[in-house]
This record gives C-alpha cells, structure tokens and sequence, in this order.
C-alpha cells in the first residue's frame, strides 16, 4: 500500500518581480497580491510517500537553519523547524524516514535537512537514518557552482552529506536503488542543472513533484518563468514536454512553493493553454 501526503515547512516571502522573472506586475498580482516590500508568499512543501513498511520524503524546504539576520534577508518567515512539526502531525520524526529525495540543492529545497540555527554551535545533519538521493549533475553544481547561484548552496551541508555515507547521486536516466521501482525519474536543467523531478504511480493517474520546474500553479502557464531560472527558455521547452506527457496520461502535479495549491490535475483549454483542474490544498494519506 503507497500513500501520499503533502506536509507544509517554513514559509517565505520573496521579491514577486523576481520569482515571475519578465512578467510585468499587472498580470503576476493577480496571481500572488504583494505586500508593501513588493514580497509574494511562498511556500516550502515537501511530499511524504509512505511505501508499505518505508518513509520516503520528497525535499525538506527551506527549514531554519539561518541566523536569525539571514532569516530576514530571505523572509523567512518561522523560527523553528515547521517541517519537524508536520512530521509529528502525521506520526513520525525525522528518525522515522529512510530515504529523502531532493529535486536539487538549493538552500529553499534541501535546508530542512539541517538542525535549526543555535548561536555558537556548527550545523547539524537531521534525518540520522536516511539515504539521501539527489541527481549526480546537481550534486556537481552544488560543489562547483557558477557565481550566479553559488549563494543558493549551503557549503556546509554538503560536507556533511558526503561525510555521511548515505548518498546517492543518480546519473541522468537512471534508477534509484535506494527508492526502488514505482518510481520514475524527469530530468530538467532550465532552472539549475540536472533537477532531478519524482514521479510516482498512482491509481487515476501520475504524481509528479515539479520542484522549480513549475513551482506554483501560476508557472504552469507556458511563458511564465522565475528570474532565479538559468536557461529561461530552455525551462519553458522542458515544461512544456513535461506537461503533454502528463496531459496524455492524466497526471497531476505537487507544488513545493505554491502557498494555497498542494496538488492539481494537468488539463489544457481549447486555445491550449494548460491549466489546473481539482486542485487540493493539502493531500492526506492518498492511497495507491
């Protein structure tokens, strides 16, 4: 039996020029309303797949692992560890997961996976027994990053990442031991080089989790891309592969950044605009 569910982490509020990339303001705000600052919210969700006796978490957000002066610069918007709390909500702790999968590295996606900020004392890996999956071309990103987005990594994580012996790096096109079968793999480098996308079977159709490939619903629209985005153009060609290949097989997508939407239904309207039918703002205990 293979159950899904959706659990909220830390929030943020971040630039919306900047997350809506050369969209002009008059169409993002009616999206996502700016406050004073001209900040959008943002959520940070990660998807719980519970599989037979295994836990398997699907990113860890952004967590609290800032000082409380970088925790302000990034809008962070909680102190402590909201993603812990949701793991409590639905039974478990982070010792209670065996494998997490990461879409990539950045700190808004793989931060959870460190122990809240305390003054004086070096960062700490949560999640003692899990493996850790993340695509190989990421992992080398992460490591060697290019100026543009080198301060989207957290140098200190990696290290103890490495040092944990549970990490596994999939190469492009391959399988995860650690996962298993039930799952597979879409690869995309239109927002960071070799993102790595799970989707997993599901009765009535896939579920995919689209990391920052589609972050929100409002980035299903096709020209909509996040000014954070490498390759702007090649992302909208990735998306819009992605999102026909769902289309055909009824597929639904779960959001990490959306603040309101947990998980919709790929659809397409008569002018071929793809769009989002059954939206759900939470998912609890989706059963396969």
């Amino acid at each position: 039996m293979r159950t899904l569910t959706t659990l909220i982490g830390n929030s943020q509020k971040l630039d919306g020029g900047a997350m809506f990339g050369n969209a002009p303001r008059a169409l993002w705000e009616r999206w996502m309303t700016p406050d004073a600052e001209h900040r959008i919210d943002l959520g940070c969700r990660a998807l719980l797949v519970q599989d037979g006796d295994r836990n398997i978490l699907v990113e860890t957000g952004i967590g609290a692992f800032f000082s409380p002066e970088l925790k302000q610069r990034f809008g962070v918007q909680e102190a402590h560890h909201v993603l812990l709390e949701s793991l409590a909500e639905a039974g478990l702790t982070d010792a209670d997961i065996d494998v997490v999968l990461l879409t990539h590295l950045h700190f808004d996606h793989a931060g959870g996976l460190l122990a809240p900020w305390e003054a004086d004392q070096p960062a700490r890996l949560l999640f003692p027994k899990a493996r850790f999956v993340t695509g190989r071309r990421q992992w080398q990103r992460a490591c060697t990053p290019h100026p543009r987005d080198r301060a989207s990594y957290i140098p200190e994580l990696l290290d103890l990442l490495e040092a944990s012996g549970r990490l596994e790096l999939v190469e492009d096109g391959g399988d995860s031991e650690s996962l298993g079968a039930g799952w597979r793999f879409h690869w995309s480098d239109g927002h960071t080089p070799g993102q790595l996308l799970p989707e997993v079977d599901m009765p009535g159709g896939p579920v995919l989790f689209s990391g920052d490939l589609i972050p929100g619903a409002p980035w299903v629209h096709l020209p909509i891309t996040m000014g954070y985005d490498r390759f702007p153009e090649g992302l909208i060609e990735e998306k819009e592969a992605l999102l026909a290949d769902l289309l055909a097989r009824n597929g639904r997508l779960v959001f990490t950044h959306d603040p309101a939407i947990a998980l919709g239904r790929v659809v397409r309207d008569a002018k071929g605009r793809y769009g989002l039918a059954d939206s759900l703002a939470e998912v609890r205990g989706l059963k396969a």
